[in-house]
């Protein structure tokens, strides 16, 4: 089972809480003084552009131009603006899900200190038209949005809600979940981050590893592993994150 994909629990110090290694800051990057900055990253598919991680800032202004991929995002700590070119701000802060869309003009501002957790895809053959204005490309995802019904009469019941889909419709945003429920095991046909906000699961992998997931609980789901999802009574990942490769 070593050579295959692995459920990846995201911890906000690293690993074993190993600490984020420093970044090599250019001045250009910023409108604002240098900041100090650290990163780690627990996964990445460079053939598919995709990169999971924690990352950390000091008080910053980033340069205005295009935002470097969709991104999506748990802030772990500290509060953050995002800015368009006539200075209308998108806010948000500790605790909330952030989605982004690749290449729309904006800056990242904030005062004091800010971690998250991120998922970034920038897909390399994949061309995103210029885009003029940033007006619906930054969405804080409301946990409280109103889900749709997926499942069919004798199936678990499960719901959702798309809150974005990137323009080159290989990775979605939204809100889903599920009441008592025991799927089948078998590898997981898409790449998925989630965030728990309610309820329990179990997740048992291919080689008998059970990992036991709650509220606050934050991990990644590489496409291809092999497992199997027991809910117990209730689950909401607000923060579901589903990315479907084209290939």
């Amino acid at each position: 089972m070593s050579d295959l994909p692995r459920l990846i629990h995201l911890d906000p110090n690293g690993p074993n809480g190993a600490g984020l290694s420093p970044l090599n800051l250019d001045s250009v990057d910023f409108q604002s003084a240098v900041p100090q900055q650290h990163l780690h990253v627990f996964y990445e598919e460079p053939a598919i552009g995709l990169t999971v991680g924690v990352w950390d800032t000091t008080t910053m202004q980033e340069a205005f131009g295009p935002y470097p991929g969709d991104e999506v995002i748990i802030v772990l700590d500290g509060d953050f603006a995002m800015l368009d070119a006539d200075d209308n701000a998108v806010r948000a802060g500790r605790g909330e899900c952030v989605a982004f869309r690749n290449a729309v003009p904006m800056s990242w501002k904030q005062e004091g200190y800010l971690k998250k957790f991120f998922v970034t895809l920038l897909t390399p053959d994949v061309v995103t038209p210029p885009l003029a204005t940033a007006e619906g490309a930054v969405i804080v995802v409301n946990p409280d949005s109103p889900l749709n019904q997926t499942s069919t009469t004798g199936e678990p019941v499960e719901r959702e809600h798309v809150a974005i889909t990137n323009d080159a419709g290989n990775m979605s945003v939204g809100i889903w979940d599920c009441q008592t429920a025991e799927f089948e095991m078998e590898p997981f046909s898409i790449h998925e981050f989630v965030h728990v906000l309610e309820g329990a699961a179990t997740i048992t992998e291919g080689d008998g590893t059970t990992h036991n997931v709650k509220a606050g609980d934050c991990f990644f789901i590489p496409k291809g592993t092999e497992c199997q999802w027991k809910v117990p009574t209730y689950i909401n990942k607000p923060a579901l994150l589903r990315f479907v490769e084209l290939f």
